[in-house]
């Protein structure tokens, strides 16, 4: 008999491209695994999305698989057999990878993606997905089914503020719950002239989380393929997106740094 506990869905979505989305889901993603939470993570930019590039991975199955798969087998249907494993640097997340091919895209229903996503809930504690910047009717399914919508931006010029507006005005005429919308802003050092108070104003709201500029960093991130919160080097980067985490579970960043450090230490001393 299946588990009835749902496991916690994380959307990433944005208005505009190029924001951060893919990089801060996949962050999220390994973070929550490092903490020994199972997740997975889900590619639903259906029909450009890179988090198997961003991971280099190559996965065998992609949503399209699993979608084909669920309509034959029905109740026998076993989404964990259509994930692929991302599992170096000893931290194991399932990906559910995006579509290979244009024309799979197109044909997949949102309500096979739909029961899909709800058998992934049953079987991870956390649920991450990417999307792709547009309300879609898949996306929209995403959201609604979403226990967090991490709202990405940039504050770089107008035409992406307009959009951020646009669309947190969209999120919030569809009556979700204030708690479940979290606007993220990215990039907040980077160099421009638009004041974050003046654009804080514009939306209503304060910025729940803000995550600095280090583009140097999330780079060599992208060519490693190795998340930033799993990378020994420290930044003011990976800290934040640590952090933000660590406000998504209730678990504060030190209280995990210190576990993670007795279990550094008790590992080292089984081979003194």
């Amino acid at each position: 008999m299946a588990d009835a506990r749902r496991g916690t869905v994380i959307t990433v979505f944005s208005t505009a491209s190029a924001v951060g989305k893919t990089l801060i889901g996949i962050n999220m993603a390994a973070e929550l695994a490092k903490q020994g939470f199972r997740v997975c993570l889900v590619d639903l930019d259906l029909q450009f999305g890179d988090v198997c590039n961003y991971l280099q991975l190559n996965p065998t199955y992609t949503l399209a698989d699993a979608a084909k798969a669920l309509e034959r087998e029905k109740d026998n249907f076993n989404v964990q057999a259509w994930l692929t494993t991302y599992d170096r640097y000893d931290v194991p997340f399932g990906v559910m990878a995006a579509p290979l091919k244009l024309e799979e895209a197109y044909n997949l229903q949102t309500s096979d993606i739909k029961q899909i996503l709800l058998q992934l809930q049953l079987k991870f504690d956390f649920v991450v997905i990417d999307t792709a910047s547009t309300f879609s009717e898949v996306n929209l399914m995403a959201m609604e089914l979403s226990t967090i919508i991490s709202f990405m931006g940039i504050v770089d010029f107008i035409p992406t503020i307009k959009n951020m507006k646009s669309g947190s005005d969209t999120i919030r005429g569809l009556g979700y719950d204030a708690n479940k919308i979290r606007m993220i802003l990215n990039r907040s050092n980077s160099k421009t002239r638009i004041d974050l108070q003046d654009v804080e104003q514009l939306l209503g709201e304060e910025f729940y989380h803000v995550l600095p500029n280090d583009f140097g960093t999330a780079t060599r991130s992208i060519k490693t393929g190795c998340p930033l919160v799993l990378d020994t080097k420290p930044s003011p980067l990976k800290t934040e997106l640590r952090n933000l985490v660590a406000r998504y579970t209730g678990r504060p960043l030190e209280e995990v740094e210190e576990t993670e450090e007795s279990n550094s230490s008790w590992f080292s001393k089984l081979f003194k």
